[in-house]
């Protein structure tokens, strides 16, 4: 049996299909019963209700499992907290293999979120678990929140410059090489930066989109105050938005690259590209 915690999220979906295709056992870890049906619809074998800063709930999730794939929830303050409650609770129930789910370049302290997910790896290499930590780079799919505005408007919006270069990752060839790394026990031990594209601009990103879309779309960069007010509107919570402004300004002056050979690697194919993605996609 393998748990994945925030299992409700577009990430432990896509894990919790990836195993379920080998055939894996999974339970999944979430806060609100409205989520279980969807879960078992696609691979759960089971699904267990708590809060991961809850320690009794997590001791409940994790015990009987061989495995854990440990997904915290996207930019929390709580990030170190909720990974040292995991950890404690895997050591106590004797799990085998501990996948954490942690980002391209953690080591970056001016990105706060990048640097918490450093302090769970520190835990990690304390805990004497059997570990692999996945760093991936940004998703592909993360793109698609703007598709309707770039087929009205041919336009990308983003918080940062057009020449900005990022790597990206399709969020299926990182379930897909997860699933792997879960099953196969050479894996253990290891820190792996999963990088599905070289560097590309938002600009290379913009003319991707365009020539699928037939149109042409360009990448133009909109203030962060812009930014912060849209994200405001839509809910997200100051902390988050403090976060992600960091972020964007750790872009704008570096970007964030990797290398794809690792992904490559570990899938025995060359990973999917970006164009490859908006041609399945869109």
């Amino acid at each position: 049996m393998i748990l994945v915690t925030g299992a409700a999220g577009k990430t432990g979906w896509a894990i919790i299909r990836a195993l379920a295709r080998r055939g894996e056992s999974v339970r999944a870890m979430v806060r609100r019963a409205e989520q279980v049906a969807s879960l078992e619809a696609i691979g759960a074998t089971e699904v267990i209700l708590g809060d991961l800063l809850d320690g009794s709930a997590v001791h409940r999730a994790v015990h009987g499992v061989q495995a854990i794939y440990h997904i915290a929830p996207n930019v929390s303050p709580h990030e170190v907290t909720i990974g040292e409650r995991v950890i404690t609770a895997a050591r106590f129930a004797g799990v085998e293999h501990f996948v954490f789910h942690s980002v391209l370049h953690p080591q970056v302290e001016a990105m706060p979120h990048h640097w918490l997910k450093m302090r769970v790896e520190e835990l990690l290499f304390a805990s004497g678990l059997f570990f692999t930590i996945l760093q991936p780079s940004a998703y592909m799919q993360n793109m698609l929140a703007y598709l309707d505005a770039i087929r009205e408007q041919g336009v990308y919006k983003i918080p940062y410059p057009p020449h900005t270069r990022l790597s990206l990752i399709d969020l299926e060839d990182l379930a897909e090489a997860a699933a792997i790394i879960l099953s196969e026990p050479e894996w253990r031990n290891a820190t792996l930066e999963l990088v599905g594209t070289s560097g590309l601009s938002q600009q290379e990103i913009a003319h991707t989109l365009g020539r699928q879309l037939s149109r042409p779309v360009e990448a133009e960069a909109i203030p962060i105050e812009t930014w912060q007010a849209n994200a405001r509107s839509a809910g997200l919570g100051e902390y988050q938005i403090e976060t992600l402004s960091k972020m964007f300004a750790y872009y704008a002056q570096h970007g964030l690259v990797g290398s794809p050979r690792v992904l490559g690697c570990l899938l025995k194919r060359e990973p999917t590209s970006f164009e490859e993605f908006v041609e399945r996609t869109i």
